[in-house]
């Protein structure tokens, strides 16, 4: 252990993200303080929510500073510690440095998993906040109900597929968009939706929702916002509910604003954000559900995992062009036994 790689935060982007706003450093491994642990982060989680940090907007979580290491859900194995609660070998998952070591005091903001047989990769993905946030949205928000049909954007990432599959589950008539013609066969041919569609070579998204929902939409379960959210606006039916997850085709381009607002009055629509980190009293109920139907093969999942610390930037860059299929994970390091 001579040698750390980390990826600092060097320049805010104008735009579209891309590479130049990350700097890769080697440096010397850091040695824990009294109270803290020295982690080998060995998988990190890429997500969305990422690029709204790169900006100084009003957001849910505050801005990354230039200058600082990158940072993001992941796992860490512990090789040296200074804490009495933990030992060498444990794993844990929380809000990690974009670093292949790290030092931190655990109990502040990680959690200890303890192996129960499951991939630890599954806790950053089947298992972990994205499924919550799918379940959460679309339990909560979306109240589904047999026969009620349910529009899913971005129906093959790690948020939306989940979302999909619990809305077959609850009896939905699901309809999905994706990327490209491979995603949208899996969301059919796999994962079972009634109907889904390429957004990148339909004529437009109000007709492509007009061909799938004819009779219009219940719920849509929202991640990509701009003309996606315009059109399933356009479709509501009374009293349908709009789960605001997400709206990523406005992260790195200033969208146009609705048109038709008042639909949402006249429609009688729940229009509803939120944000999983105020929801964590429902993981219990989560996990038990999860486990269940992951048992019964009622939920598939796809991952794409990408190899290297260096790779971290163009990653996540490929994230908001939809390279990636299901979860994007970055694998750092070798994992523990599980």
């Amino acid at each position: 252990m001579s040698q750390n790689t980390v990826v600092r935060f060097v320049k805010r982007p104008d735009g579209f993200v891309d590479e130049s706003s990350f700097a890769i450093e080697r440096g010397p491994i850091p040695e824990p303080a009294a109270g803290e642990v020295l982690l080998h982060n060995f998988l990190h989680s890429l997500d969305p929510y990422m690029r709204p940090r790169m900006t100084e907007m009003d957001s849910y979580v505050a801005p990354f500073e230039v200058g600082q290491i990158m940072e993001g859900g992941g796992l860490g194995v512990v090789v040296e510690s200074r804490h009495p609660d933990y030992k060498p070998g444990d794993v844990l998952q929380g809000m990690l440095q974009w670093a292949e070591y790290q030092t931190a005091n655990p109990a502040r903001f990680m959690r200890k998993l303890e192996p129960d047989g499951q991939a630890w990769k599954d806790y950053l993905g089947v298992m972990g906040f994205a499924s919550l946030t799918a379940y959460v949205g679309l339990t909560l928000i979306g109240d589904p109900k047999p026969g009620e049909t349910l529009f899913v954007s971005a129906a093959s990432g790690a948020v939306g597929s989940i979302a999909a599959q619990i809305g077959k589950i609850k009896g939905c008539r699901v309809v999905g968009s994706a990327g490209t013609d491979e995603k949208v066969a899996w969301l059919r041919d796999e994962l079972g939706v009634d109907a889904a569609f390429n957004y990148r070579t339909v004529t437009s998204m109000d007709g492509a929702l007009s061909e799938h929902c004819p009779g219009g939409v219940d719920i849509d379960f929202e991640n990509v916002g701009g003309e996606t959210l315009q059109a399933a606006l356009d479709h509501i039916r009374p009293h349908g509910r709009i789960i605001m997850c997400g709206a990523i085709s406005e992260y790195n381009v200033k969208g146009a604003g609705l048109a038709r607002i008042f639909r949402i009055v006249s429609h009688k629509v729940r229009m509803q954000g939120f944000i999983v980190s105020e929801h964590l009293d429902m993981m219990p109920a989560f996990t038990a559900a999860m486990r269940s139907w992951l048992k019964e093969g009622q939920i598939k999942y796809r991952e794409t995992v990408i190899e290297g610390i260096d790779n971290m930037p163009r990653a996540l860059v490929g994230l908001f062009r939809g390279e990636n299929f299901g979860k994007l994970l970055v694998k750092v390091g070798a994992e523990p036994a599980s």
